[in-house]
This record gives C-alpha cells, sequence and structure tokens, in this order.
C-alpha cells in the first residue's frame, strides 16, 4: 500500500519525503525538482514494539513498514497535459492514498509558483486538476455504459445511473470521495475506475517553527475548507523536522524537539496517520527469534492475517492463538498470560485487533 505526497510545486514535497525517509529525494527552491516519483519505505513508530522486545529480548525486531511516494509538482492545466501533468496524474492514480501538502508560512527568500501564499487557492488548483482528471475518465466510462443501457440491461443502467451521479458531482467540484454512494454501489462501479479524487485524503500544512504547535491563520483557514471532507489536517514545520532527522544524537533530538514543544517529531505521527489513512492495523508475533509488526487491512479475519505471513498459513488455516497487547504488556510473557487463563483461542470467523499478539495452527 502507497500513500503519494502531492502539491503545487516548491511547496515542501521533497523535503517532507526527506525527513520520512532514508532516501534523499532532491529538494531546491524551485519548481519541478522532483522529476521521477522517488519511494520510500518507511518504519511506522510504534511504542509496543519497543515494549515486546524488552520483555521476550528476541535476536531481531521487524517493524511495520508504509510505502511513501514523492510525486512531481502539478501546475494549472495539467490535467490537460501542463507541466508534468500527464505523469503527474499517472504516478498518482497508482498510490491508495493521499498526502497534500499546503504551504502555510510565509517566507520571501521561497518562491511560490503563484507568487503570493494562499492555502485555499492552492489545494482547490490541485483539487480541479484531480476532478478534471476524473471526469474525463467518467466520461469515457459513460460512452460505454449508455450503449448497454439502451439495450435495457439492467445492471447497464444501474452503472449509468451512478455514472451520471459521479459526473455531476465532478462538474460541480465535488470530489467522488465525498459522494454518497453504497458500498456495493461503490465496490461494483466505482472502484475499478481507480478515480483520484476517491482515493483518501489527509491535509499537511506545512508551517513555520513558530506555528509548529498550534499552527496559525493559514492552517485555521484550511481546517475550515475541509471541515465536511472527514479528512484529517496535520501541522508540521516540514523543513525543521528535516534538520532533526539529520541529527545523529538522540538526546539532541530530544532537546531540539522540546525546544520546540514537541513530545516525538511531527514526521513520527504523520507515519502513523498515513498507515491509519490506508486503512491499515498492526498485529504482533512474539518469539525468541523474532518480534515483528505484520500489516493487515482494518476488518481482517485470522486466516487474512495469517496469510500474511505465508499463503500457506491461510490455506491450512485450524486456529489462532491470541493474546491482547496491554494483557501481555501486563503479565510479561506468553507463559503467564497462560498461566491466568488469558490466552484465547480463535477460529476463522475471529476478526484481527489491532495490538493482537497472535499465533497461527495449520495443517497443509
Amino acid at each position: 500500500m502507497k500513500a503519494g505526497i502531492v502539491g503545487l510545486p516548491n511547496v515542501g514535497k521533497s523535503t517532507l519525503f526527506n525527513c520520512l525517509s532514508n532516501a534523499k529525494a532532491q529538494s531546491a527552491n524551485f519548481p519541478f525538482c522532483t522529476i521521477e516519483p522517488n519511494v520510500g519505505v518507511v518504519n511506522v513508530p510504534d511504542p509496543r514494539l519497543k515494549k515486546l522486545e524488552e520483555l521476550v529480548n528476541p535476536e531481531r525486531v521487524i517493524p511495520a513498514t508504509v510505502e511513501i511516494v514523492d510525486i512531481a509538482g502539478l501546475v494549472k492545466g495539467a490535467s490537460k497535459g501542463e507541466g508534468l501533468g500527464n505523469q503527474f496524474l499517472g504516478n498518482i492514480r497508482e498510490t491508495d492514498a493521499i498526502i497534500h501538502v499546503l504551504r502555510c508560512f510565509d517566507n520571501d527568500n521561497i518562491v511560490h509558483v503563484d507568487g503570493n501564499v494562499d492555502p485555499i487557492r492552492d489545494k482547490e488548483t490541485i483539487d480541479i486538476e484531480l476532478q478534471l482528471k476524473d471526469l474525463e475518465a467518467v466520461d469515457k466510462k459513460l460512452e460505454k455504459v449508455k450503449r448497454a443501457a439502451r439495450t435495457g440491461n439492467k445492471e447497464a443502467i444501474k452503472e449509468e445511473e451512478t455514472l451520471l451521479k459521479l459526473k455531476d458531482a465532478l462538474e460541480a467540484g465535488t470530489s467522488v470521495r465525498a459522494v454518497e454512494l453504497s458500498d456495493e454501489v461503490k465496490e461494483e462501479f466505482v472502484k475499478p475506475l481507480q478515480l483520484i479524487t476517491d482515493k483518501p485524503v489527509m491535509y499537511l500544512c506545512n508551517v513555520d517553527d513558530e506555528s509548529a504547535v498550534s499552527g496559525n491563520k493559514y492552517v485555521d483557514l484550511v481546517r475550515e475548507a475541509v471541515k465536511d471532507e472527514n479528512a484529517e489536517v496535520l501541522v508540521l514545520a516540514v523543513g525543521t523536522e528535516a534538520d532533526i532527522t539529520e541529527l545523529e544524537d538522540y538526546e539532541e533530538r530530544k532537546e531540539f524537539l522540546a525546544d520546540m514543544g514537541l513530545e516525538e517529531p511531527g514526521s513520527a505521527k504523520l507515519i502513523r496517520s498515513a498507515y491509519q489513512l490506508l486503512n491499515q492495523q498492526t498485529y504482533f508475533t512474539a518469539g525468541v527469534k523474532e518480534v515483528r509488526a505484520w500489516t493487515v487491512n482494518i476488518g481482517s479475519t485470522a486466516p487474512q492475517a495469517a496469510g500474511v505471513i505465508h499463503t500457506d498459513f491461510e490455506k491450512g488455516f485450524i486456529r489462532a492463538e491470541v493474546i491482547k497487547y496491554d494483557t501481555y504488556a501486563e503479565f510479561g510473557s506468553e507463559a503467564k498470560v497462560k498461566e491466568a487463563g488469558k490466552l484465547k483461542v480463535e477460529g476463522k470467523e475471529y476478526i484481527v485487533q489491532d495490538g493482537d499478539i497472535m499465533h497461527f495452527l495449520f495443517n497443509v
């Protein structure tokens, strides 16, 4: 699963990517310094993993990861191929969620592609281009479906109704994710289209140091503008966060954060939020060989979770032994949890919960 970092040129996307990933995307004070999408695999910060390491003392620890893609900046007219439009839109279509970076700071030394700072205008510029591209895809599909609908095909008629609803919304400047449709209709007719504005989104306000804790007037404008979108708004001093990641000494990092009034890097919160935006959660396996965080979709069953480790585990699934993280942390070992009768045995219907510590029994 991939989250794509998008925004206008020069709003801090590549600096953010550098901050999140060990990879170093080129970052410079001019538009289009990112041409090819940079991809980074980022560890998901999780204090539970550290606690399990202390209790189990394994040979190795493997965290969950999320894939972050830094995509070239978009400009007006991208939907018609302006700038790097076609490439940008192709790259973003391949991601599963969007981190939309908005510039929310004043600095005369950093040029803005439109001449002045206005995060709402910037947001609308990108929204319009994405909506126009989706409208193109919907119109194309509608042409085919209409022919089948004229023959009286009930399924085609239903699909035509859905596409017309999407078309009306997009023409009115509404993203697909905000259109009210049943889960069944979304799964059958909308999901196969891979529409860009159907992807879940979070807004990241790139601010100066002084605004890192409580935000500023620009952040307030963004929060007001997106209040009906069911989207998270995160505030991050991206340039400073990137500086913090360059510090090798842990105590120096803590001191730097304390000076800013922060308990942890904002990038850690962003990574966790991106993980959730992708509809992901974590379960653990814990043994002396390895303590590991595994990633599954929220709502996954025990056999599906087993399949993440190996397809044979899912095919031959018999049962899962499950310990809640808090229970494990309280008793300190699997043996003590068993003695206390707190280990649960679950079958094929069990829905995995975030933080479950699991052991699978299977037979192939």
